[in-house]
């Protein structure tokens, strides 16, 4: 059969078939999933972004090299940490990771991770840049989003080339949040709310976000912070 005729069909068969839903309690793998319209649904889970700042101006001005290696580096740190705090890794895209928290403490968990990521970020790669370095004055960047909501997740692409897509709130807004770049940190009220106070003050009672209105977003509350979580 032609592409053209055979993507129609494929097309209308998507359009037309009706979707069988299955509830999940965590990240599921892709195999749990069929091509057809099959998808598993999280009632409730918590969405980390995590993105290089400035990437693009990074790989215009700096050997290919070094921009491998601070991919490498910010991308090793975020996952080890996500990890760390039990969440999942679900995608890379370029200088960019996707975590899903599904735990009773996801909203925290995830929190938690972003403010160390931001720690590595501060104390762990920008030294050791700098250190390799010393003639640089390269300052490593990034912004995080955090957003929780109902996602599902379906397989997308092809028999031998595909992958899972979320669909839900949490998905589209955490990756959105990187775009504000004035803090490295931002949550949805949604998180802020739901979150331990451990994550939302200091141990001398200091407040660690900052309350803005996300204006494109219909001047929907957000949180912002540039503090960090050793370990």
């Amino acid at each position: 059969m032609p592409l053209k005729e055979d993507l129609e069909s494929e097309i209308t068969q998507i359009l037309k078939e009706q979707w069988m839903v299955e509830k999940t309690k965590g990240v599921p793998d892709p195999i749990q999933l069929r091509l057809s319209n099959h998808a598993k649904d999280l009632e409730t889970a918590t969405v980390l972004y995590a993105d290089l700042d400035g990437s693009t101006n990074m790989v215009d001005n700096y050997q290919w090299s070094f921009s491998a290696e601070i991919y490498k580096a910010y991308l090793r740190c975020a996952a080890r940490i996500i990890a760390a705090e039990d969440g999942v890794v679900t995608a890379y895209d370029g200088d960019r990771i996707m975590a899903i928290f599904t735990s009773s403490s996801k909203n925290t968990s995830a929190v938690r991770a972003a403010m160390k990521i931001n720690y590595a970020v501060e104390q762990i790669i920008q030294p050791g840049i700098t250190k390799q370095y010393p003639n640089t004055n390269f300052k490593l960047r990034h912004v995080i989003g955090v957003d929780t909501s109902q996602l599902r997740a379906a397989r997308i692409g092809v028999r031998g080339y595909n992958d899972l897509v979320w669909i839900g709130r949490a998905a589209n807004y955490a990756a959105k949040l990187t775009n504000l770049s004035d803090k490295p940190l931002w949550i949805t009220k949604a998180v802020y709310d739901s979150m331990h106070k451990d994550v939302k003050q200091s141990s001398d009672g200091r407040e660690m976000w900052e309350k803005r209105f996300w204006t494109p977003m219909n001047n929907m509350e957000i949180y912002c912070s540039a503090w960090r979580r050793k370990f």
